[in-house]
């Protein structure tokens, strides 16, 4: 009969081992999602520096247009289509804009912040322009089926 009880304490002893592996397991993925989420891509700001470059008109937007159409799925996207241009002094790594949509009462029913000069692209020198291609596919019924407002939210210069 000594058998048994043995089994018995071996199988509580691999159980207790197995919730310990899972509870370290799930605390090691829990941290590293912390970490992540820290130490994710940082926001562009709008500091001093690039709000006198944007408001002394050194980076205009231009040819901007809206397409929509329907994808496989039936579902609607709306594309805005422009050129970003470059025509001060300074070479620029990334630019984020801020794509704003209204509904009829012109009450906002989405913001979005995206990317449409890339460093990884090349970014933007003097004298340079670039198209840029935005695909929604998330804007609620609810919106005004107007152009959003293109708000330019953050710039990187080169170093």
């Amino acid at each position: 009969m000594a058998g048994p009880d043995k089994r018995k304490q071996r199988g509580l002893g691999a159980l207790a081992y197995v919730f310990i592996v899972l509870v370290a397991l799930g605390a090691a993925i829990g941290w590293y999602w912390w970490y992540s989420a820290s130490r994710g891509p940082q926001a562009l700001g709008l500091m001093p520096e690039a709000t006198q470059y944007v408001h002394a008109g050194n980076l205009k937007l231009s040819d901007v247009q809206m397409k929509s159409t329907e994808s496989y799925l039936k579902q609607q996207v709306v594309e805005i289509l422009g050129n970003i241009s470059n025509s001060g002094d300074k070479s620029v790594d990334a630019v984020e804009i801020y794509c704003v949509f209204y509904d009829p009462y012109s009450q906002l029913v989405l913001r979005q912040r995206v990317p449409i000069v890339r460093e990884r692209a090349g970014g933007l020198k003097p004298g340079e322009t670039k198209p840029f291609r935005l695909p929604f596919d998330d804007i609620p019924e609810s919106w005004n089926r107007q152009m959003p407002q293109l708000v330019i939210a953050g710039i990187k210069f080169s170093n």
